[in-house]
């Protein structure tokens, strides 16, 4: 059973973690109200992965059969150097440490609506809308939102992200928070010319990469660039044509498919361009409000393990949450259980760039040599995507 205090939660952020807490929260009797910036669920996007824990919390909310559907199978990762020769072409989960048959890739916002759905008509969802000020009173959170109205709610948890505006306005600046991990990338689709399916291939010169992702037969595919930088590009982030010229310099090769890459980099209507950065707090909570997801501890995208992270940590959370009469403990009892977890996932990308963008030649090399023995690979992997055992609260109705 959970308890009558702190029965009132209101989560901002309806992405994967924002949905994942609602359900169990939901499950334990709580009243759930759900905000989100953007007009609803974000459809598409590119594939995620969810294994090891992460695989236990969805198929404990029935959602197996339906990911199942929606697992786009992602078959052999090419990588190749240079000069475009193949180096290795293996499976998935060598570089993931993941099981094959057991692991499930999904786009996005295929997750999305899987999360969604089982809860769009038990909790209260406010899209178009988010957080303008909230004021924790002790007993309770007044919260006001932009659009104009105003609430109370008992508890209040940020699930909005690497950017998360509810971590802003109660634990200060994200700088404070944000860890650069030295690389800057350019996501898009372009025409999938090689005419690839269920694959991936990775090209690699130290400290840069560049990616092709099919997922099943189309005639689009996912591209990235991605490369080191010291420094985070400030400048480039209030000018889109900075953007291109930067990426543009620093693949200046008329090798492989690197031309058409920076091409349909220059074109792309949907360029995405970001760093590589994670999360690190000293504490996920502050007195009625706390984190979860990303934007407590993002992983980062280098981590393959951001989306897997969040549905543990959510489905921990809700769980203490339900097993606490006293919120200060239940969330304390939530960083015990899985700080561990997240940390270790966190190290998966902070290491010479991972599997997918060694940052020195010294390294660039012993990932090839270890591509040709891909058993070598996938031991810290499989221990941070396994890395905790789920408790089983028994709180649910």
């Amino acid at each position: 059973m959970n308890y009558s205090a702190n029965r009132k939660v209101l989560i901002s952020g309806a992405s994967i973690a924002g949905p994942a807490l609602a359900y169990w929260l939901t499950r334990y009797g709580f009243e759930v109200t759900v905000v989100e910036k953007a007009a609803e669920i974000r459809g598409g996007g590119y594939a995620i992965d969810i294994r090891g824990t992460a695989r236990d919390v969805v198929d404990r909310m029935g959602l197996l059969p339906q990911l199942r559907k929606a697992h786009v199978d992602t078959r052999k990762i090419s990588f190749v150097d240079p000069a475009g020769a193949l180096i290795a072409a293996i499976r998935p989960e060598a570089v993931t440490g993941g099981q094959e048959g057991l692991d499930l890739e999904v786009r996005r916002g295929d997750l999305a609506d899987a999360l969604y759905a089982p809860v769009r008509d038990t909790v209260e969802f406010l899209f178009n809308d988010s957080i303008a000020t909230l004021e924790d009173r002790g007993d309770r959170v007044d919260v006001a939102f932009n659009g104009g109205s105003h609430r109370t709610f008992d508890l209040v948890i940020g699930a909005d992200g690497l950017h998360s505006n509810t971590r802003s306005l109660v634990f200060g600046p994200e700088a404070k928070f944000h860890r650069y991990l030295g690389y800057t990338f350019a996501g898009f689709t372009l025409s999938n010319d090689l005419g690839l399916e269920h694959e991936a291939m990775n090209w690699n010169t130290p400290g840069r990469a560049a990616v092709l992702f099919a997922h099943e037969p189309s005639d689009r595919l996912h591209g990235f660039l991605i490369f080191a930088q010291d420094e985070p590009p400030f400048d480039a982030f209030r000018n889109p044509e900075a953007q291109r010229d930067l990426v543009a310099s620093k693949f200046p090769e008329q090798t492989w498919q690197i031309p058409g890459l920076v091409a349909a980099m220059r074109t792309a209507d949907d360029l995405f361009f970001d760093v590589v950065s994670q999360i690190h707090m000293p504490t996920w909570s502050k007195g009625r409000v706390a984190l979860v997801g990303d934007a407590a501890h993002a992983t980062s995208f280098m981590s393959g393990q951001g989306s897997s992270v969040s549905l543990v940590s959510a489905y921990v959370l809700a769980g203490e949450l339900a097993g606490h009469a006293d919120h200060t403990a239940a969330f304390a009892a939530y960083e015990r259980r899985t700080r561990e977890f997240v940390e270790k996932n966190q190290a998966l990308a902070t290491t010479g760039g991972t599997v997918l963008a060694p940052r020195t030649q010294e390294i660039l090399d012993a990932r090839n040599d270890a591509l040709r023995n891909p058993a070598a690979l996938t031991g810290a992997d499989r221990a941070a995507n396994t890395g905790l055992v789920l408790p089983d609260y028994g709180h649910a109705g």
